[in-house]
């Protein structure tokens, strides 16, 4: 009996990003008992960027996970040196794209042609996810030369507001919840053969230049395990603070209220 070899599709959403939250979080010292009571984080301050980050691509992952069968999804592709990746990157016949996710909660997006701003902070990412689209094309094309060029994306998970002045001409921004209708909408681009051909190449594990591994068994329940500590202690915080104004609303009522009333009475009295 054979074992098929793993190959990327094997890589799951947010891959490296938990690899490297978990690798960060094993030098953090466990909570006192007392620091859980009052919900105290669970994540290390370099931990919080990489928690979100994952958040965000396990999102984008289930709304992929939810394309028809003829579309192709992989996840984590390593590219480049440094541990960079590739969040997901999509086969279909609307063509290729790599998609980068960007988790930016609560937060208001600004976008010009050139321009990203989150809460008014500039950011790189049309550049890195038009670079993206570069290595990926240039790699693929040079095994299958007639294939278009991969559409760069970036979908945007949770924010508060997305105000696009100009629309980038290379890179298409998107809240993570249209990206699914965008990507069905694309005109056909690629035949089902050609699908299949080009699906096995990314899928080869040499097709990419560095060295990758199926993630541990384990992954997604230690991710879990941090996610509901996070999630837990959340809630701790906020109950404090809900009780802490009910503590001093009763306070002004039932100490504040007659000490006005002493004071006003000591106004009239004067007079």
């Amino acid at each position: 009996m054979t074992t098929q070899a793993p190959g990327m599709k094997d890589q799951i959403a947010a891959q490296s990003v938990i690899e490297e939250l978990l690798r960060r979080q094993q030098a953090v010292p466990p909570r006192s008992n007392f620091a859980r009571f009052l919900g105290h984080s669970p994540l290390a301050a370099d931990s919080v960027a990489w928690y979100r980050g994952a958040q965000g691509e396990i999102e984008v992952g289930r709304i992929l996970s939810r394309l028809p069968l003829e579309w192709r999804v992989f996840h984590a592709l390593p590219i480049g040196k440094a541990g960079a990746d590739i969040d997901h990157l999509v086969l279909g016949p609307g063509g290729i794209f790599t998609i980068n996710t960007k988790h930016h909660r609560g937060k208001k997006i600004w976008i010009a042609e050139r321009s990203f701003l989150v809460n008014g902070q500039k950011q790189p990412y049309l550049r890195n996810s038009k670079f993206e689209a570069t290595r990926v094309t240039k790699m693929l094309q040079e095994r299958m030369p007639q294939l278009p060029p991969a559409q760069a994306v970036i979908a945007l998970v949770s924010p508060a507001q997305i105000t696009i002045k100009k629309r980038p001409e290379e890179v298409r921004v998107l809240n993570a919840n249209d990206l699914r209708p965008w990507l069905l909408k694309r005109s056909v681009a690629l035949a089902e053969a050609e699908l299949v051909q080009l699906a096995a190449i990314v899928d080869a594990p040499a097709t990419w230049k560095s060295p990758t591994y199926p993630p541990s068994p384990n992954l997604m329940a230690e991710f879990a395990v941090i996610d509901g500590a996070v999630r837990t202690a959340r809630v701790r915080r906020v109950s404090w603070t809900l009780l802490t104004f009910a503590t001093v609303a009763t306070l002004m009522v039932f100490v504040g209220l007659p000490l006005y009333s002493k004071f006003v009475g000591g106004i009239i009295g004067a007079f």
